[in-house]
């Protein structure tokens, strides 16, 4: 039996403002608040809330049949809880009807596992534990920026304790192989590989409402039927977009909803099912190693990195970036931290690239590749100085390490002083309760002892008291 795994990235860039190279020293916060306002609320409006109603309508009428999932950038999730939170509810409405997965990846959508593993899998458990915060399950598949991969990085998420990864079904890569079956990372057999399906993703992302396109106009009838004409062993069909694709990519009028809407139905009566990746992980054994010396990705034709680092612009910011990486993550400062995370987003080495593409790149404030290029480098300038500035650049990075370290050790020391003090001291105020509790019980016994005796004497008293009165009247007579 067929299967259909299908997933959704949502990820929102960071628009940058106009920096200029005067404003190095002078300005620290680089970002067009306006456009982030503005892009999110259009796109939220346009796409993510009309197709996320879609997907729930479609649980809501198959049961656990249809399931789906997604991943969600931390800096895309930062941005929708200030300018769209009703997406974030929506996803949590989903979470809780069982049939939705949310998946790891960079919480920067940035490209650090080219760079830094350290950086790597920091920004990785970033991601997984909001995502963990937000729908109560920690990921058990990462899905890299961009379907990133490599033999490097599978082994690196294989030792971050996942059981899959996504990446792409690149034809360079699978050669006569097809990208419908469960693969294993060469260097760790453990970690299962879905790979995505490059033409029924691209046919419903990149190709739906193009009127030349020889196969236009696209059912979900006649979609269903590709799938299920593929050989009986091949089983696993993987089909990875961006959750724009539906309203953004293709227009809410070409109907992309409704196609989308009418896909269980279709599948269910050629026995085709829905499951979620780690549900593909846990019930499919994997057929092969698959071999991935070079890095891959989803983007352009040749799946490549080349669209982020294909030119020297793109090189030289990206090392300068990474130069100071370990620093970055060292001092551990919260303000560095988050500008840290926006200016790793991947789209920012992308509106340097020069390269020329079948899919448009809007470039926002950027008039060219060139201009990209300076307006990010007089921003890293100012970030990498402010980076510096937290403790002396004279001191290398094993020094820092060493310091901080020590200045932590301190701490916890400190920490665990001021625990035993509180400690005792809670033992001291119980002491003295149970002191107060023995003055005041001794009091009571005092009191007691007290009145027992006044009455002792009192009846003796009156004991008394009628002998003597007899006494009285015998000597009267």
């Amino acid at each position: 039996m067929k299967t259909i795994c299908l997933y959704f990235e949502i990820h929102q860039i960071i628009h940058l403002k106009r920096y200029r190279f005067f404003d190095i020293g002078t300005d620290h916060y680089y970002y067009d608040d306006y456009e982030n306002e503005r892009s999110i609320s259009y796109i939220a409006e346009n796409s993510y809330m009309p197709a996320l109603n879609t997907l729930l309508q479609m649980i809501h009428e198959n049961g656990k049949y249809f399931k789906v999932a997604f991943s969600l950038s931390g800096v895309g999730m930062e941005q929708l809880e200030l300018h769209a939170p009703q997406v974030l509810d929506k996803l949590q409405e989903l979470n809780n009807t069982g049939c939705v997965e949310f998946l790891a990846e960079p919480y920067s959508h940035g490209l650090s596992s080219l760079a830094n593993p350290e950086s790597f899998a920091a920004d990785v458990k970033k991601q997984s534990d909001k995502i963990t915060q937000y729908f109560g399950k920690r990921p058990t598949v990462l899905r890299n920026s961009s379907l990133i991969y490599s033999d490097d990085i599978g082994l690196q998420a294989a030792q971050m304790g996942f059981k899959g990864m996504l990446t792409e079904g690149a034809k360079h890569v699978l050669g006569w192989k097809s990208p419908h079956y469960v693969y294993n990372c060469a260097l760790a057999p453990n970690l299962k590989l879905l790979l995505r399906d490059i033409k029924l993703s691209d046919d419903i992302s990149l190709r739906f409402n193009n009127h030349d396109w020889n196969e236009f106009p696209l059912f979900a009838d006649k979609y269903i039927d590709e799938i299920a004409s593929f050989p009986e062993e091949e089983k696993v069909i993987n089909i990875f977009m961006e959750l724009s694709a539906l309203g953004i990519a293709q227009p809410l009028s070409s109907n992309i909803l409704d196609f989308i809407h009418a896909l269980p139905a279709c599948a269910k009566a050629k026995d085709i099912t829905f499951s979620t990746p780690s549900e593909i992980c846990r019930n499919y054994k994997s057929v092969a190693p698959l071999e991935v010396p070079d890095t891959l990705s989803w983007v352009d034709e040749e799946r490549d990195v080349s669209c982020w680092l294909g030119n020297p612009m793109q090189r030289e910011a990206f090392d300068k970036l990474y130069s100071i990486a370990d620093r970055v993550r060292i001092a551990n400062d919260p303000r560095i931290n988050m500008d840290w995370d926006y200016l790793q987003a991947s789209n920012n080495f992308r509106f340097m690239t020069t390269k020329p593409s079948n899919v448009g790149l809007d470039r926002g404030i950027y008039s060219s590749p060139f201009d990209a290029f300076t307006n990010y480098m007089n921003i890293l300038g100012d970030f990498i100085s402010r980076v510096n500035s937290l403790y002396p650049d004279d001191i290398d990075n094993d020094e820092l390490n060493s310091l901080l370290t020590t200045i932590k050790n301190q701490g916890d020391d400190l920490d665990v002083k001021e625990k035993e003090i509180e400690r005792l001291q809670t033992k001291i105020s119980k002491m003295q309760e149970t002191e107060e509790h023995l003055r005041e019980r001794l009091e009571k016994e005092k009191n007691k002892t007290t009145a027992s005796k006044a009455r002792t004497r009192a009846a003796k008293s009156a004991a008394k008291a009628p002998a003597t009165m007899e006494e009285t009247v015998k000597k009267e007579k």
